[in-house]
């Protein structure tokens, strides 16, 4: 097997591809990491979400990164580290462009809204939604790709 660098243009290619990520945030310095669905533009990723541990972490300590893969075997990977910063899209006039934005790009996939709004237990009926949407300004990517090995074509 042999592992190399991705060019910059190769890991914004692999982000924009793909479509599920692992996002890492810390508070009070304890570490999490969940899997989030997200769409990418421009320098921007942009996701959704319901208020809980993640947004908690994420509105107190606004630096996250995130992991972008691809697996065809053990000897056969991609994988692409973006390190970025929370922004909140709150429902305003300032941000309403944005917000917008963000909605449309992950309504590409029928089914954006479930990882962010499925939670494991019941959650109590509101009167006004609590998801939130927010984006991800990428400050650097990093990549890694691993090719050959015993079960190369």
């Amino acid at each position: 097997m042999m592992i190399r660098e991705m060019t910059h243009n190769e890991c914004i290619a692999m982000i924009a591809g793909q479509r599920l990520a692992r996002l890492a945030c810390a508070g009070n310095g304890v570490p999490y990491v969940v899997p989030v669905c997200y769409a990418y533009s421009g320098n921007r990723l942009y996701a959704f979400t319901m208020p809980g541990r993640k947004l908690d972490m994420l509105r107190a300590n606004p630096r996250a990164c995130l992991l972008v893969e691809a697996l065809e075997t053990k000897q056969r990977w991609k994988s692409v580290v973006v390190d970025a910063v929370f922004h909140e899209l709150p429902d305003t006039e300032e941000l309403h462009h944005e917000r917008l934005k963000a909605w449309s790009l992950l309504a590409e996939d029928f089914d954006w809204w479930e990882p962010g709004a499925l939670k494991p237990r019941q959650q109590p009926t509101v009167a006004v939604s609590p998801h939130v949407f927010f984006e991800l300004e990428i400050v650097t990517v990093s990549g890694r790709e691993a090719t050959g090995g015993a079960d190369a074509p």
